[in-house]
């Protein structure tokens, strides 16, 4: 049994991480956010400190680092780096997402992979937490640029995941095209066929519903909020971030629920429609971001809507925001824009697009925040229920699944308001998450001593 020592104060906690992380603001960012819930929750459960519970969340199982050589249309030979972060599989096989972009750092894959240990036990599927990617950006890449490098990022990734061990899916940068190459090269190396990948086509063991899940599971908690309210998404005005999938099927399930969606955006800027988007609109939106490839300024002259270039879209007054593009992409001073503007409920469907601040000033303003964790939790619900249909060789219904996203998105808002519950008018939904996710697995660890 562990000895029991003087239970560390959080500042203590973070100074150690701080020290063994060092320059990696935004997974520090991640820990702090989560330490700053479990902490006064643990406060008299002596067990959590004595296992040292939280530290061992915070050291990642294993993190994998590894060069990518690929050869461009000219010939010439380009280098990438590749990682792969397992950060814990106390309930299930490492479970997250493979993201291709410019920004992608060892930091910000740990604090990804941090995040989703937790993300996936609010699901209540026994999935564990990681993440991988590349510094390699897909956007101007030809589709052979992009096979070669997808097959040499893969030929390294095999020898570490499977399908009970570790299954990526999509992230940023990495779609349907990806994953198809991805796993024919899973599939060339190992000849096995089974469920290692997520988000694959419905060709190949994919599942209906997973391309819209993150988005229509944001908006899926985003109602349960406004439900402790009785309000609705019905009638009210929205501003989202971010266009692609994500962004995308969360307007489209706002628009079918009666909403009215204000804004969109990519890294160029965002368009306004002040007389909201039309799903007509919208699908054109779509073709533009995955098949095209386009800039989100096309959008705006082709509709005749406002264009602001640089900015984000939180000074236009909404009731709901949905930030849905990439990390801390929403700081202070447009977390009091939208306060001050009349916004009444903000679900997160990118990871950690708030910075703390932000999230300090929507708590401050006691209105509705639901944090990624719990908010984009959608997307991985449906993988995870990808690797049961892969595991028994079916495929559910379109309907079946639908039900079951909005059950598992239910759930995850009836947990966070279990444990982030403080008075009759308030849930603290950031503190509920956090404790709500933490103690499945910190108890799951307990169970199997120090390993």
């Amino acid at each position: 049994m562990p000895v029991l020592h003087a239970s560390p104060t959080i500042e203590q906690f973070m100074e150690g991480v701080r020290r063994r992380n060092p320059g990696e603001a935004e997974f520090q960012q991640a820990v702090q956010e989560v330490a700053e819930s479990i902490f006064p929750y643990i406060k008299d459960k002596p067990v959590y400190h004595e296992w040292e519970i939280l530290r061992r969340i915070a050291e990642p199982d294993r993190v994998i680092m590894f060069r990518v050589c690929w050869e461009d249309d000219k010939g010439n030979i380009r280098v990438n780096r590749g990682y792969r972060v397992q950060n814990n599989n106390a309930i299930g096989p490492y479970k997250g997402g493979i993201r291709f972009h410019p920004s992608v750092t060892l930091s910000v894959l740990k604090f990804l992979a941090f995040e989703q240990t937790f993300k996936n036990s609010l699901t209540g599927l026994p999935m564990g937490g990681g993440k991988g990617g590349a510094d390699f950006n897909p956007k101007g890449k030809s589709d052979n640029e992009v096979m070669n490098f997808c097959q040499s990022f893969m030929t390294e990734l095999t020898r570490h995941v499977g399908e009970d061990t570790d299954v990526p899916a999509g992230d940023i940068g990495v779609g349907a095209r990806e994953i198809g190459y991805m796993f024919g090269q899973y599939k060339r190396l190992t000849n096995k066929f089974v469920g290692v990948l997520t988000g694959k086509g419905m060709e190949f063991g994919g599942s209906p519903i997973r391309t819209e899940a993150t988005g229509y599971g944001a908006v899926y908690m985003m109602e349960g909020m406004l439900k402790t309210k009785d309000q609705r998404v019905e009638g009210k005005t929205v501003a989202i971030s971010g266009s692609g999938n994500v962004a995308t099927y969360a307007a489209e399930k706002v628009l079918q629920l009666g909403g009215k969606v204000l804004t969109l955006s990519d890294s160029s800027g965002f368009v306004h429609a002040k007389n909201g988007i039309s799903q007509e609109q919208l699908q054109w939106v779509m073709e533009l971001k995955t098949v095209r490839r386009g800039r989100i300024d096309e959008a705006a002259t082709a509709f005749g809507w406002d264009f602001v270039e640089g900015q984000k879209p939180w000074g236009v007054p909404c009731d709901l925001a949905l930030p849905c593009a990439t990390q801390n992409e929403l700081d202070e001073d447009g977390a009091k824009a939208l306060v001050a503007n009349g916004c009444i409920a903000v679900a997160e469907g990118a990871n950690m697009p708030s910075t703390i601040e932000a999230v300090q000033a929507f708590q401050k303003a006691r209105i509705l925040f639901a944090p990624g964790k719990a908010a984009n939790a959608g997307g991985v619900a449906v993988s995870g229920l990808e690797m049961s249909q892969n595991s028994a060789r079916i495929t559910w219904k379109e309907e079946e699944l639908q039900q079951l996203l909005r059950n598992i998105m239910q759930g995850i808002h009836d947990k966070c308001e279990e444990y982030g519950r403080v008075d009759d008018d308030y849930v603290d939904y950031v503190n509920g998450a956090n404790i709500a996710g933490f103690v499945k697995v910190a108890d799951a660890m307990i169970a199997y001593g120090v390993v």
